[in-house]
């Protein structure tokens, strides 16, 4: 497996945090290797010898964000292969997104990082690790096992659960969206929402969850291992 270059590197290590932080403040476009390098007490060339182009550097900052978020995603069904079924699963992608400010800002912008991913390759990469394409893998992999409704089209569950997970992304993120409305625990609503959407009414058998539970972290380790990839073609002196 890829290393990251920040494991073998406290300067590297320091420009992507500083790095990271002029995006979140600034965004994509007007962030310099210039200003990059100042934050970070580096020369400008010390920021060139680990990424060979700012387009280079931005792209690994957004993969490692992406990478972090998989790893989390993965621990959660280690440790509870319930995590699963729809109900749990869909409240665990929302909180983990709309809790980290990186990954909000990705969501919201990403049309900045697209502009940065020149080779459709990478854009796939990207678009495999969204909150709806990992929803969408999990419910092919729940469907293979038995454990989601079979009396709809998987496309049209899989349409339904896209628009669900952006519709309470977007009103769980910004007040002024969700007007007047409200709920004490909107993930318990996302929970129920998906729950009737997706599952079947009777519980499922603990082997058949324990199978899928497998499926889908392996499923998310290819996913996270294609992102590793692009962040270490993107290091410079590794092309």
């Amino acid at each position: 497996m890829s290393r990251l270059i920040e494991h073998d590197s406290a300067k590297a290590a320091r420009i992507l945090d500083s790095a990271r932080e002029l995006v979140l403040e600034h965004g994509v476009r007007k962030v310099t290797i210039s200003e990059i390098a100042a934050a970070a007490g580096v020369g400008k060339g010390t920021v060139y010898l680990y990424w060979e182009t700012k387009e280079d550097l931005f792209v690994g900052l957004a993969a490692r964000e992406v990478l972090a978020w998989i790893e989390t995603l993965n621990r959660h069904i280690a440790q509870d292969p319930w995590t699963v079924l729809p109900r749990r699963l869909a409240p665990l992608l929302i909180r983990t997104t709309l809790g980290n400010p990186w990954l909000r800002w990705l969501r919201g912008d990403d049309r900045a990082l697209r502009q940065l991913l020149h080779r459709p390759a990478d854009q796939e990469r990207f678009a495999d690790a969204t909150p709806s394409a990992m929803g969408n893998a999990v419910a092919t992999i729940l469907h293979e096992h038995g454990l989601v409704r079979d009396d709809l089209p998987l496309s049209r569950q899989m349409y339904a659960l896209h628009a669900v997970l952006v519709g309470f992304g977007t009103v769980m993120n910004d007040a002024e969206v969700a007007g007047p409305l409200r709920v004490d625990d909107p993930e318990t609503a996302l929970a129920d929402t998906v729950h009737l959407l997706l599952e079947r009414p009777e519980d499922p058998d603990a082997r058949d969850v324990a199978q899928a539970a497998e499926a889908v972290r392996a499923r998310f380790a290819e996913i996270h291992d294609s992102l590793l990839e692009l962040v270490s073609t993107g290091a410079a002196g590794t092309r």
